[in-house]
């Protein structure tokens, strides 16, 4: 099974920027729905991102859209999320996860379910201050 991890989380003012890196070992992400997800405290997981394996295809969910983007680099077995205009509700643990069958546009309906997903990291915590 792959391995996966995060880095890239920290402390950020509302209205920065951070990139989220998540990579990978022990099998090629080439064949991976990818996706990002979040947990902010007292909160369920939710889902933020996803990219299908080819990098053709990306999803964000609502709260995002317009901010955060989601890139793979398949040569290094990557994956990405650039975050802009950071807000204070944006604050939680980011994880990203890798699935060989569940599509990226699966992912979006997926909260609590998402750990079904084949792999995970093991998370990185975004704080945005106001």
């Amino acid at each position: 099974q792959v391995q996966l991890v995060e880095s890239g989380g920290g402390l950020v003012q509302a209205g920065g920027s951070l990139r989220l890196s998540c990579a990978a070992s022990g099998r090629t992400l080439s064949s991976y729905a990818m996706g990002w997800f979040r947990q902010a405290p007292g909160k369920e997981r939710e889902f933020v991102a996803a990219i299908s394996s080819s990098g053709i295809s990306t999803y964000y969910a609502d709260s995002v859209k317009g901010r955060f983007t989601i890139s793979r680099d398949n040569a290094k077995n990557t994956v990405y999320l650039q975050m802009n205009s950071l807000k204070p509700e944006d604050t939680a643990v980011y994880y990203c996860a890798a699935d060989r069958t569940t599509t990226a546009r699966a992912m979006r309906a997926m909260g609590a379910t998402s750990n079904a997903l084949d792999a995970w990291g093991q998370g990185t915590l975004v704080t945005v201050s106001s």
